[in-house]
């Protein structure tokens, strides 16, 4: 993918809606591969994607593309996920400028990277640099509501459709460790770790080796716990809604 003039490319004009999305405002510190694997285990609940980028030098430090196979649900991830904290910053997303070669190459669009720099320059456009201010750590965005709020019921919490909880006869009383179910076995404690952190009280993640699919993360209390459980039950994690209900002690 030619992006090395997106982030330049990125403030001016509007961008018409197209199924690769741009991200800024990500955390520097989270390895290349790690980064990746999560982006694309957060996105694909609203498609398929055909790639994901992101890349070690200087300049595109903090940023990300994702190509989706269409631009209705690059849109979706966009309206979902625009302002969501992940790995403690909140992501700020756009459409990108620049089409990506998987695209481009697939409707005939295609133009080698020499030819494209001389056509640029031949317009002789000058484009400022993308700077977005990065903003104190709060709740979630309004798709993910409830992280201060009125934590409510247990009875009330719905399950997501089509997950059957695994549960022992007597659901577990409130407490502050939750058990969460139905991931991705590919899902890491740091992954988890980028969801659960964004609510107050959250003290650690545990998943056991030699059972994939299951996690326990401690809060302080059971009321901290509760509201986590509230803004982050259902959350899709490659298409497979997180199952979240209290630990049995």
């Amino acid at each position: 993918m030619e992006m090395q003039q997106e982030a330049n490319q990125q403030q001016g004009s509007e961008v018409s809606p197209n199924q690769t999305i741009y991200i800024n405002n990500l955390n520097e510190k989270v390895k290349l591969d790690e980064l990746k694997k999560s982006l694309n285990s957060v996105f694909s609940q609203f498609g398929k994607i055909l790639d994901v980028l992101a890349f070690k030098t200087l300049k595109h430090k903090g940023q990300a593309w994702v190509v989706f196979d269409n631009a209705k649900s690059a849109s979706t991830a966009i309206e979902k996920m625009n302002d969501f904290p992940f790995y403690d910053k909140r992501m700020r997303i756009q459409y990108a400028k620049t089409k990506s070669d998987v695209v481009a190459k697939a409707d005939g669009t295609f133009v080698p990277r020499e030819k494209r720099k001389r056509h640029e320059e031949k317009g002789g456009k000058k484009k400022k640099d993308q700077h977005h201010d990065s903003t104190q750590m709060g709740m979630a965005n309004s798709a993910y509501p409830g992280v201060y709020g009125t934590a409510p019921p247990l009875s009330q919490v719905p399950y997501p459709a089509g997950v059957k909880p695994i549960l022992p006869e007597a659901p577990a009383p409130p407490n502050n460790i939750l058990f969460v179910q139905n991931l991705p076995h590919e899902t890491t404690p740091m992954m988890l770790q980028m969801f659960f952190c964004q609510y107050q009280g959250f003290k650690e993640v545990r998943m056991v080796e030699a059972k994939p699919g299951i996690a326990f993360v401690e809060f302080a209390d059971e009321m901290q716990s509760t509201v986590a459980m509230q803004g982050l039950q259902g959350f899709k994690i490659q298409q497979d809604p997180m199952l979240i209900t209290y630990a049995k002690k």
